[in-house]
């Protein structure tokens, strides 16, 4: 009756029962008492009651040019008269169908939901024959988002790890957008995918911060610490002493480059930061001149109470640190009046955090026209994370919202036996439906603001989440259900207005349904190559004709080895190195190279491996002639692969053993290159070729083994 479910399947032939105290706990968190037989019978009376005396849910769906449209509404009552109050102050009438004899409809109204229903979050409003009367938020969203215009090809990678010579120790958005123009007209990309770019978690006094992009303090707002601080109108205007200060500020900014690019440092995005604050302290005290006024202006009223409240948080967390759970009391409620008078206090501070949210917010516009401009199709796409830090500036301002003492996760599964823990709260289904799913609308708006499309996490989130209870295992969790057609289609409209498309990472275990469900709705899914193979019958890869056509397809990603780490089998030396193998390494070893040997043997026999393999670059481009050879419409270039990168940016599993997120782009020898490099670089060119002349897909030739 919650959506929390109280078994599940880790595979079709397998079913487990999820664990009383976990089922027990996922329900307090949604306000459900169920810890004694006598609340569980109360619960249970309460919320059947609640249910049949319900007319409407709290959000219901309305699929514009889909099967079935009016079918949400088809269980009210003959005569029910319905009245739709639009978005944009519009009211559209209608009444359900009576049987006949009956009286007379509406005048003027329909008898179903009218065709010319606009797109949008609107109020509907039923008042049945017995004059019983609901009100819901009513979602009217488009069936299908269109896919791509035509196939297309673009580069993946971590913004962080493209240091130019213009860095300050770190890929910016002068960076990507510089990648953009480059790989647009230079290498005919239609698109450049990167990590979130989502608010981090500021340092804490005592220890580094986080360096990962998916566990922000914000979804809601991008990370200042992305700008490029020459790129700011206002530095140009630094005179007399900022000025001198701002040039010291560069010189350490170069000199913080040179150690991550010369002396095999790591990338010290607190060390990054540290810097251009001080730098944007600085341009803070150029007054912005009236346009620029007017723009910031602009800026903050579209944003509003979203945007005080994010800044907020970032001014309280100067003076009582990162995590809001150890402020003193009163200050935990964002709503309460001490926090009111505090927020006072510090405007000066908050306004300086709600520039900082406007300068990055034009930086990221900046790179999306760069990509426009560079004859790519889609541009940009961004990347949502499954959730955000339970520590920061949405958890705190969004309460209501998250599920307090839970975090999600994964429950145990083939790949690892103990589950996950990701450290992220959980959204409400209960109250993002009691809100029209507004908390997500505003979110999927913000992130799609400078897109040409949008990667979703996790997309498997939008159908259910794994619930961990705080202080238990991974083990210990359940699955709880989410309103999958509204979460849909709130992303639907979204994209929708955007005129952005819809990748769904749904890598892994997935429920079964769910592929075909996104499919249905214009949502493409994600294809890692090593990962395809005819799980059904043989085991064997499948051959390019057999893949699916709307997804992204890749060799590899973020959380993956390199293609030619795989290749080599440097993956399994590196995990026996850090003793992450559970068998030993010959058998680990050996399995990896059966692995990509019957990969590049098919290959070979499709005619994409001059000579039969043997040579690692020739190799890596098979691989992407494969790619292309699909039907896939997006084919991502893992960036470093292009120039033969060993290393992952993240190994999951590892924390301190392992240096994630934090690794800047190398060559096939581990030397750090930089954009300038790569754009010069042979080997990133002779790769690109096998774009540059697109394979036609082909069958193995007569008498060849069956694959």
């Amino acid at each position: 009756m919650h959506g929390v479910a109280t078994s599940y399947s880790p595979s079709p032939d397998r079913t487990v029962a999820a664990a009383d105290a976990a089922v027990i706990a996922a329900l307090a968190a949604l306000d459900v008492d169920a810890s004694t037989p006598e609340a569980l019978r109360r619960a249970l009376t309460d919320r059947e009651a609640q249910l049949s005396a319900r007319l409407l849910p709290p959000t219901v769906v309305l699929w514009q040019g889909g099967p079935d449209t009016a079918a949400p509404l088809a269980g009210l009552p003959p005569g029910t008269r319905v009245r739709v109050e639009t978005e944009r102050g519009e009211s559209v009438e209608w009444e359900t169908p009576r049987g006949s004899g009956a009286e007379t409809p509406l005048p003027h109204a329909h008898a179903q939901p009218p065709q010319t229903l606009p797109l949008g979050v609107h109020r509907l409003r039923v008042e049945t024959p017995e004059a019983r009367t609901a009100t819901a938020h009513l979602i009217v969203a488009p069936h299908h988002l269109p896919p791509p215009r035509e196939k297309t090809y673009g580069v993946l990678v971590q913004l962080y790890s493209l240091l130019s010579r213009r860095s300050w120790g770190m890929g910016d958005l002068g960076d990507l957008a510089e990648l953009a123009a480059w790989s647009g007209r230079a290498l005919g990309a239609g698109f450049v995918q990167v990590n979130p770019l989502h608010a981090a978690v500021p340092k804490p006094p005592d220890g580094p911060s986080d360096p990962s992009p998916y566990r922000p303090s914000s979804r809601r707002f991008p990370d200042p610490v992305h700008l490029r601080v020459e790129d700011i109108p206002e530095y140009a205007h630094l005179a007399g002493e900022a000025r001198d200060l701002a040039a010291d500020l560069t010189r350490r900014a170069a000199a913080l480059s040179e150690s991550v690019l010369q002396q095999g440092q790591l990338i010290d995005r607190d060390a990054v930061w540290a810097l251009k604050l001080q730098a944007l302290e600085l341009i803070r005290e150029v007054p912005l001149g009236p346009g620029r006024r007017a723009a910031y202006n602009d800026f903050l009223a579209e944003h509003g109470q979203a945007l005080e409240d994010h800044a907020t948080w970032y001014a309280l967390a100067e003076r009582h640190g990162p995590d809001w759970h150890t402020w003193p009391p009163p200050l935990r409620d964002p709503a309460s009046p001490r926090t009111a008078r505090i927020r006072r206090e510090l405007m000066d501070r908050v306004d300086f955090h709600c520039r900082l949210a406007w300068l990055t917010d034009a930086q990221l516009a900046a790179a999306q026209r760069s990509a426009r401009d560079a004859g790519m199709d889609i541009g940009l796409v961004h990347d949502l994370a499954v959730g955000v830090h339970p520590a920061g500036a949405d958890a705190w301002a969004q309460q209501r919202h998250f599920a307090a003492g839970m975090s999600t996760g994964a429950p145990p599964d083939a790949f690892n036996a103990r589950g996950q823990d990701w450290g992220l709260p959980p959204w409400r289904p209960d109250r993002l439906a009691e809100s029209g799913y507004a908390p997500y609308r505003a979110l999927l708006r913000g992130l799609l603001r400078h897109a040409g499309a949008v990667r979703i996490d996790h997309v498997m989130g939008l159908f259910r989440l794994w619930w961990v209870p705080e202080g238990r295992a991974p083990t210990e969790g359940t699955y709880v259900r989410y309103d999958a057609e509204a979460m849909l289609a709130v992303l639907a409209l979204e994209a929708h207005r955007a005129g952005a498309l819809v990748i769904g990472e749904d890598l892994g275990t997935v429920e079964p349904g769910v592929r075909e469900t996104l499919q249905r709705h214009g949502v493409l899914g994600t294809s890692v190559l090593w990962f395809e193979r005819d799980w059904a019958d043989t085991g064997r890869p499948l051959p390019p004709e057999r893949w699916r056509a709307d997804c992204l397809a890749t060799a590899t990603t973020h959380d993956l080895p390199s293609t030619a780490a795989r290749i080599t089998g440097e993956h399994v030396q590196l995990r026996d190195r850090l003793g992450l193998l559970t068998r030993p390494a010959a058998v680990e070893q050996a399995e990896a190279a059966a692995d990509v040997s019957e990969w590049l043997a098919l290959l070979s026999r499709l005619g994409m491996l001059p000579g039969g393999g043997g040579h690692e670059q020739e190799e890596i481009r098979a691989v992407h002639r494969f790619l292309l050879a699909t039907p896939a419409r997006m084919i991502g270039i893992w960036l470093p692969d292009a120039v033969g990168d060993r290393r992952p940016q993240n190994l999951p599993g590892t924390w301190d053993q392992y240096p994630n997120w934090r690794l800047p782009i190398a060559d096939a020898e581990g030397r750090p290159v930089t954009l300038e490099e790569l754009a010069a670089s042979p080997r990133l060119h002779a790769f690109m070729d096998v774009f540059r002349t697109r394979p036609e897909p082909r069958t193995a030739p007569p008498g060849a083994r069956p694959l």
